[in-house]
C-alpha cells in the first residue's frame, strides 16, 4: 500500500508525539553515542599556538586540527613553511586521531611490535613520525593536532603539544 507524503508525515508526527510523552530516560534512543566536538575557535587557537611555538624557536611550521572523525577542522601554514608540510601535518593528526594515541608513542610501538610498522605502508594518511598529538576532553579523545615543518619529529611534537596546552582549560 502506497502512502502519500501527507500520510507519511502524519505517521511520523504521531510517532514523535508518542516519544515526547515518554519519560526523558526512555525517549533517548538506545545505541546512540554521545560525543563532544572541538569548537572552531578552540581549533583555531590550537593551530595558532602550535605555529607560534615553533616560530618562536625559528621553525617554519604548519599545524592541522582534525576532529574525532579525522576531518580537518583548522589549518594554519606558518610563514615560510613548505607546502609539503600541509599534507604531513594532516597525516600526523589523522594518525594520532585514528589510533587515539600520540604518534611518538606509535613510533615506539612500531619498534617493539613486529609487523606493526607495515600497517603504515598499507593505509593512506597514516604517518609513523612524531608530531601528532591527541586532543582530549577528560578521557575522551575528541580530535588531534598534527605539526610539521620543524627539523625533527620531536620538535614537531613539542609544537603540537604547545597548541593543545594553550587551550587545555577549555577542554575540561
Amino acid at each position: 500500500m502506497r502512502r502519500t507524503m501527507l500520510q507519511t508525515a502524519l505517521v511520523v508526527a504521531a510517532g514523535l508525539g508518542a516519544s515526547a510523552a515518554l519519560p526523558p530516560s526512555v525517549a533517548v534512543a538506545d545505541g546512540l553515542i554521545t560525543t563532544h566536538r572541538i569548537p572552531a575557535a578552540v581549533a583555531a587557537r590550537i593551530v595558532s599556538a602550535a605555529v607560534e611555538a615553533c616560530a618562536a624557536k625559528g621553525y617554519a611550521e604548519t599545524a592541522v586540527v582534525v576532529d574525532a572523525d579525522g576531518v580537518r577542522q583548522a589549518v594554519l601554514r606558518g610563514d615560510k613553511a613548505g607546502y609539503h608540510s600541509l599534507d604531513s601535518a594532516y597525516d600526523k593528526a589523522y594518525t594520532a586521531g585514528s589510533f587515539k594515541t600520540d604518534t611518538l608513542a606509535l613510533v615506539e610501538r612500531a619498534k617493539a611490535v613486529p609487523g606493526f610498522a607495515n600497517l603504515f605502508t598499507q593505509l593512506p594518511h597514516l604517518m609513523l613520525f612524531g608530531g601528532g598529538v591527541v586532543i582530549k576532553s577528560g578521557d575522551e579523545v575528541i580530535g588531534a593536532v598534527g605539526a610539521a615543518g620543524a627539523p625533527g619529529a620531536d620538535l614537531d611534537d613539542g609544537c603540537a603539544k604547545a597548541g593543545v596546552a594553550a587551550v587545555q582549560d577549555q577542554l575540561k
